[in-house]
């Protein structure tokens, strides 16, 4: 009888760290996908990075480059940048911590020894 209780906890904490997850990364991507709208930066599997232009049932076009358009399937999307509010309206990254670049250190002298 112990040994049935035994099998069935390991069930239970296999279902617990592994089907559970994995279950929730699923619907988190399927949710993911059905939110895909014209304008959202996404990033694909295989590396591009683009803004989406038009969607299709399973399929999106996606703007690689200025003027520069690719069609990809839309399970193909692997993230979606989110909306940074960062940005000025010229596109470049403002420092919000005043702290500006670090200075270079000196291991260029080290490198010459």
């Amino acid at each position: 009888m112990n040994i049935f209780i035994l099998i069935i906890a390991m069930f239970f904490l296999m279902w617990l760290l592994l089907i559970r997850p994995q279950r929730r990364r699923q619907m988190q991507q399927s949710r993911m996908l059905s939110d895909l709208q014209p304008g959202t930066e996404i990033v694909t599997a295989g590396g591009l990075y683009g803004t989406i232009e038009s969607v299709g049932d399973d399929e999106l076009m996606l703007e690689i480059a200025p003027g520069t358009t690719v069609r990809i399937a839309r399970r193909a999307v692997a993230g979606v940048f989110p909306e940074d509010p960062e940005e000025d309206s010229s596109g470049v990254e403002t420092d919000v911590s005043g702290d500006g670049p670090e200075p270079a250190s000196d291991s260029s002298d080290s490198l010459h020894r």
